[in-house]
């Protein structure tokens, strides 16, 4: 019983990365054999994770057919885009001063961490560090509600920055000059001036990846 719970796990793992990391397209169809052959698994634990998937909203399960790889679609980005300046906003405004002072401090090392990451073309390790740099804004107010709710939108924020493929790395010195505004509003212990930056971020961001282009591989290369 552990063991196929294992595998599920681990096909659960490696189709969902997939597709948030662009290896299966949007509308790509997934079939139950080649996954399993590919995972050098049985067909029960592939079959156990699409399910999961399904659940999650990042495939459709046609029967006999495969799964076809649904990604996100406009509307869900502007929707998750709001979300996150919400939950985000409404920790920092519950943080007292010595808690944004600490936060500050710490995502200072985060941006010389994602500069690094930048300079290397590490864009995994980029993502990651981006991700927790904005999941660190809803931790600071210990509000554990608000976290379990960030946490749930992680994986979407990760597929929205790697849907951008080619041109993430032309767009991360813009995301560290919009990184260190926000902290400088930590700093300055203004949470008004953190929420029109975190907006006018969002929405750089967003606005600038709203079309998919083609994948990108681990050392920053497009695939053909």
């Amino acid at each position: 019983m552990q063991e196929s719970e294992s595998a599920t796990t681990r096909a659960y793992e490696h189709i969902r990365d997939g597709i948030i990391e662009g290896r299966y397209a949007t509308d790509e169809m997934l079939g139950e054999s080649g996954l399993a052959a590919e995972l050098s698994m049985s067909r029960t634990p592939v079959r156990a994770a699409l399910v999961r998937l399904q659940e999650e909203q990042w495939i459709t399960i046609y029967p006999k057919r495969g799964a076809l790889v649904r990604g996100l679609g406009d509307r869900a980005i502007a929707d998750l885009s709001e979300a996150r300046y919400i939950l985000e906003t409404a920790a920092v405004q519950r943080a007292d001063p010595g808690q944004m002072e600490t936060l500050a401090g710490t995502l200072t090392r985060v941006i010389a961490e994602q500069q690094a990451a930048l300079e290397t073309q590490d864009v995994h390790r980029f993502v990651d560090l981006t991700t927790a740099f904005h999941r660190s804004f809803v931790e600071v107010c210990g509000n554990q509600v608000l976290l379990e709710l960030s946490d749930r939108l992680a994986d979407r924020q990760r597929y929205m920055l790697f849907r951008l493929g080619g041109r993430l790395l032309e767009q991360c010195q813009l995301i560290l000059a919009e990184h260190r505004e926000l902290v400088e509003a930590l700093q300055a212990g203004d949470p008004s001036r953190f929420a029109d930056g975190l907006r006018k971020h969002i929405t750089d961001v967003h606005t600038e990846r709203a079309a998919p282009v083609p994948p990108m591989d681990a050392a920053g290369a497009d695939r053909a």
